[in-house]
């Protein structure tokens, strides 16, 4: 019989068993895209959550939230890790204003984003960061590894193969919101012709020194 008064000795969980665990939860799937502009950023995804990646489980899954009074980020990988992820970081966001009385730069927060996903219990995301600062516009993305690397634009998801080579064609230096918003739109919808953990319509958030403002499309209706 053990003794009541030694420590309990835990044991790591079988790969197996947590494998199987990992794919009964619902995941974005998704397609995720970032790209910046003269005068702001935009931000695109798709609508669809799936459960293990089989089984389309939600048709209206809003993928991109605002964090930041100027900035913003997306969901990609397990909904309730990406849910708390955000969470954790716009609860900072708001102590680091409380306490300084300014608002975090945009690098900084990507940064800090970077060192929570390395560091927290936030398994299987890769989201887009996207902000707009004194230094201008910026979009990061964001490796489970807790990797941090910016650039004009990025795409992360299942179908970012797809989305990859529609910005590749579209994508010009110096574009205004307008543009980057189509481009981001055309972005998702061709993945969402191919991507089967895409679909369903899209979310379209743009990013300005004046705030953010998320708009969503189902279907893609009404957006061009």
């Amino acid at each position: 019989m053990p003794d009541p008064t030694e420590p309990e000795i835990g044991s790591f969980p079988d790969e197996s068993q947590q494998a199987n665990d990992q794919d009964a939860v619902n995941k974005t799937g998704t397609t995720t895209i970032g790209i910046t502009a003269e005068d702001g950023v935009v931000i695109a995804t798709d609508m669809r959550a799936s459960l293990g990646g089989r089984f389309v489980s939600n048709k209206t899954v809003q993928k991109v939230e605002q964090i930041h009074p100027t900035g913003a980020l997306t969901l990609v990988g397990s909904v309730g890790g990406a849910q708390s992820f955000i969470r954790t970081l716009r609860a900072e966001v708001d102590l680091y204003e409380a306490r300084r009385d300014e608002d975090m730069n945009i690098s900084a927060l990507a940064t800090l984003a970077g060192n929570f996903a390395r560091g927290g219990p936030f398994f299987a995301i890769n989201p887009i960061l996207g902000g707009v600062d004194d230094e201008g516009s910026h979009v990061f993305s964001i490796d489970p590894a807790g990797g941090v690397m910016e650039d004009d634009y990025t795409i992360t998801g299942s179908g970012l193969t797809v989305a990859y080579g529609t910005l590749e064609d579209r994508y010009e230096d110096g574009m205004d919101l307008d543009e980057a918003r189509s481009t981001a739109v055309a972005g998702v919808r061709a993945a969402a012709e191919r991507d089967t953990g895409s679909g369903n319509g899209v979310y379209v958030a743009e990013v300005t020194a004046e705030g953010v403002d998320i708009e969503d499309y189902p279907n893609f209706d009404g957006v061009e």
